[in-house]
């Protein structure tokens, strides 16, 4: 019996709880490793020997219930399955915290890459580099295509409003975590607020729609698209807001920010809008809006783990350096309103 196992998950009763839930699956002794981890939600490698799967559950620890939901997940991507969307068949939700000590999903393992920066997307070169990423795009307006009620999701969150509620959001978590003096970071909330967009008719959104947040296959395509957490009924042009700025062709070095735009053979931000619009319809004119709101965002983030780094509750390479890079991204989303 295997007693060495990744915190969070004992293979000996997820084994017993598999051959109760679905017998017959599991054909040898789990071994399990841990593929993801930090604040956001744990990702496992688990096999027996023979067959492959992945298993995710939230952080150690209390967290907020709606912030790591493991149902929300599930239900996701169960949806999608019949779709044109590839995600991982799901196995098995769990909402018994015994199990596992809190509720986790099971989902078949996918073979594929995640990029998550310029650097690693050179060794395949300008035309398989610039294939994938319009791959990615061309993969968001399938998702952004599937009607949520004919594959029932139509109650999976609250479009009206969608916009407003994410701004007065974002602002709140900016008030939570403000301990320094921001020049420009109200102005551009506040610019935001006024030049809010009509939204066009609610999609399925993503909610972290990037490069490294999908599995490349051999032949450059899309695999499939992870970590739904973030998922929800909304607007879909702030997918393409957040997956515009991830492609702008900054460098930062050592950053925990990765962006792949200077990669050889990326298209510019320009054409990804561009193949959007063709592929989905959709009037893409106010694309400026929703990349600043993305900057906004990204900021808000980088100056919370700033905050809790200054109190010595966030440790690690890079966390020292996160405090300089807030500016940097207001800055980015004041200028891309103006210019937009």
């Amino acid at each position: 019996m295997n007693e060495h196992h990744p915190p969070g998950l004992d293979p000996v009763r997820l084994r017993a709880h598999l051959d109760r839930e679905r017998p017959g699956l599991v054909r040898g002794e789990l071994s399990a490793e841990l593929i993801e981890g930090g604040r956001s939600n744990l990702t496992y490698r688990v096999t027996d020997g023979t067959s492959r799967w992945v298993v995710r559950r939230p952080p150690l620890g209390h967290v907020l219930a709606t912030a790591h939901d493991m149902a929300r997940e599930h239900r996701v991507i169960s949806a999608l399955d019949p779709t044109g969307v590839p995600v991982p068949r799901a196995v098995l939700l769990c909402e018994d915290e015994s199990v596992l000590g809190a509720p986790f999903y099971v989902m078949d393992h996918v073979d594929g890459t995640p990029y998550r920066t310029a650097e690693q997307l050179v060794p395949l070169g300008p035309e398989r580099t610039r294939a994938l990423v319009l791959s990615l795009v061309d993969t968001l307006v399938t998702l952004h295509s599937v009607d949520p009620a004919s594959v029932g999701l139509d109650g999976f969150g609250r479009p009206e409003g969608f916009l407003e509620r994410q701004l007065r959001r974002w602002g709140k978590q900016l008030g939570a975590s403000r301990s320094r003096d921001l020049p420009g970071i109200d102005e551009l909330h506040a610019a935001l607020g006024r030049r809010l967009p009509a939204s066009p008719a609610p999609a399925i959104v993503h909610g972290d729609y990037r490069l490294d947040n999908v599995l490349a296959d051999a032949d450059d395509r899309i695999a499939a698209v992870l970590d739904w957490e973030m998922s929800t009924l909304g607007d879909p042009l702030t997918d393409l807001g957040l997956l515009v700025m991830y492609s702008a062709r900054r460098h930062l070095p050592g950053s925990p920010v990765a962006t792949t735009g200077a990669a050889p053979g990326h298209p510019e931000p320009r054409e990804l809008v561009e193949r959007y619009a063709a592929g989905s319809g959709r009037d893409v004119s106010d694309i400026a809006w929703y990349t600043a709101f993305a900057y906004f965002k990204l900021a808000v983030i980088l100056e919370g783990i700033h905050y809790r780094y200054t109190l010595g509750q966030t440790v690690g390479a890079g966390f020292d350096r996160i405090g300089d890079l807030v500016p940097v991204f207001v800055d980015s989303g004041l200028t891309t309103l103006q210019e937009g």
